[in-house]
């Protein structure tokens, strides 16, 4: 498998002057009966989409926590449903991580409670969408890229090998014109995948960082995504609504992520994905836990949990991302080539 690279996330200035709150936690107690969790769709699973993947019930039987889901689709939503208050924990992404860290919405961990922490990828350890001045504000999750899902029908000889499909207008090999047929996401953090491709077609802007843009580099990504618009028959950031785009509203191209792709093609849709020459961007993402969780026991229960191997390869088969543990049990899904820049939409 090709490595993948991991760049940080966008981060606020604040961050590195921030001193970290220590974790509230130096022993484990007795669960309190049940853990809530803000996580992304398809994260936590316990056997009612696909009876093949549930890593919940045989935690909830040994712990005597109930788990509690609530499934947000953006990290803004994410954001904003920790700081309502009332969830242990939320599968963060590293555009949201710092947020929490920043507003002191998320308790830094004790590492000590988690006793799986010693099998993570040592690249992720101290990442610094999670990491503040040395102390862990969470637990690494999963991480993967953002892929280039396309209809067969559309594309029949042969995938699409750029960005530009979604990006200027042209006739696809169909021999229809891409206009209307297309999706982007729909947030801030999709401005990276336009200085993404920008990198590549434009290289006398000088990008080499799609996070960290000088005003001109700003300005350049904002033209093209305004551009875009007159290709954009729906911008998407609910996974279900663009499988449903795909199936019944003739979508034919979109960054997308590989937990969509799975979902199509296991109707047998006719999907597919690649990563395009450019590149992709990318997510990484970590559980992080309230600082006022009503259920810290539990909570640490389920961070430990969630390194054990099996869940890491069920998760990466059923989701189409890479474990955050060392030589996890064999997956279903090989990894796919590419430059990863960056950490989810969202």
């Amino acid at each position: 498998m090709k490595m993948l690279k991991l760049a940080a996330t966008t981060a606020l200035a604040t961050v590195t002057a921030l001193t970290p709150a220590l974790a509230q936690m130096t022993a484990l107690g007795a669960g309190e009966g049940q853990v809530d969790i803000v996580a992304w769709p398809g994260y936590i699973e316990r056997g009612e989409t696909d009876k093949a993947f549930d890593w919940v019930t045989k935690f909830e039987a040994a712990s005597g926590c109930k788990v509690n889901v609530k499934t947000a689709n953006t990290s803004d939503e994410m954001v904003a449903l920790m700081n309502e208050g009332g969830f242990d924990l939320v599968t963060a992404s590293g555009d949201a991580s710092l947020r929490l860290v920043v507003n002191k919405r998320v308790q830094a961990i004790n590492t000590d409670l988690i006793p799986s922490w010693k099998n993570l990828d040592d690249r992720l350890k101290d990442a610094p969408w999670f990491t503040v001045d040395g102390a862990h504000y969470g637990v690494p999750y999963q991480w993967g890229p953002n892929v280039l899902m396309y209809n067969t029908e559309a594309f029949k000889d042969a995938p699409p090998t750029s960005w530009n499909v979604v990006f200027e207008e042209q006739t696809l090999p169909d021999g229809k014109s891409n206009k209307g047929r297309v999706q982007a996401y729909d947030g801030p953090i999709y401005i990276a995948d336009a200085a993404l491709y920008l990198m590549a077609h434009k290289p006398e802007l000088g990008i080499t960082n799609p996070y960290e843009l000088n005003e001109d580099q700003y300005q350049a990504a904002l033209t093209l995504l305004r551009g875009q618009r007159d290709l954009v028959g729906r911008y998407w950031h609910d996974a279900m609504i663009q499988i449903d785009d795909f199936k019944n509203e003739g979508v034919v191209a979109s960054g997308s992520w590989p937990f969509q792709v799975n979902l199509l093609l296991a109707e047998k849709a006719p999907v597919a994905s690649t990563i395009p020459s450019e590149g992709a961007t990318g997510w990484a993402d970590t559980t992080m836990m309230a600082a006022d969780a009503a259920h810290p026991n539990c909570a640490y229960m389920w961070m430990e949990h969630t390194l054990n191997s099996n869940l890491q390869s069920d998760l990466s088969a059923w989701f189409g991302s890479n474990p955050v543990v060392r030589r996890p049990a064999p997956t279903a899904r090989a990894c796919r080539p590419g430059r990863l820049h960056r950490q989810r939409h969202g």
